[in-house]
């Protein structure tokens, strides 16, 4: 499979989330309780939405994810309870999009980390997760997501 492989330095991007823990065997039941609770919360408040949902993974343990789900923003809005507010870091990025299923992405991942490593980018935050369309709308095939990782050259 063939990625391409963009270096970007957009502005940071508000966002709203819940951090939990899971395995990944249950992130999409997980995902799909915190985006329900999120996007009700920007109802409530009337925040508006950005341009996708997102996740970010704080480590890559399979067993004990560490994860940021939510909703980018337009504009800051204030968190509460179990939903806060944060930043999708700016400043200079690699980012790739795969069309697919969820559960092949790790081809793309390789991928990047092997371009990075070649083209003397290194990682300086964590994995950022950007879903463009629903699953429970499109097929697997049709699942568009936008991977990404703050760098520094």
């Amino acid at each position: 499979m063939d990625f391409k492989f963009e270096v970007t330095a957009p502005a940071p991007q508000p966002a709203l989330a819940i951090r939990t823990r899971t395995p990944v065997t249950a992130i999409g039941e997980v995902m799909g309780q915190a985006f329900g609770k999120v996007y009700q919360y920007m109802l409530e408040i009337g925040a508006k939405p950005g341009e996708c949902a997102f996740a970010a993974y704080y480590n890559m343990d399979m067993n004990d994810l560490d994860v940021d789900i939510g909703f980018v923003l337009a504009e800051p809005a204030p968190g509460r309870g179990e939903i806060h507010a944060m930043d999708i870091p700016g400043g200079q990025q690699v980012s790739c999009m795969y069309k697919g299923p969820y559960d092949q992405m790790e081809a793309a991942y390789t991928a990047m980390t092997e371009w990075m490593a070649a083209n003397g980018y290194t990682p300086t935050g964590h994995a950022y997760e950007f879903y463009y369309n629903d699953p429970s709308q499109v097929p697997p095939s049709e699942l568009q997501t936008k991977i990404m990782f703050p760098v520094k050259e």
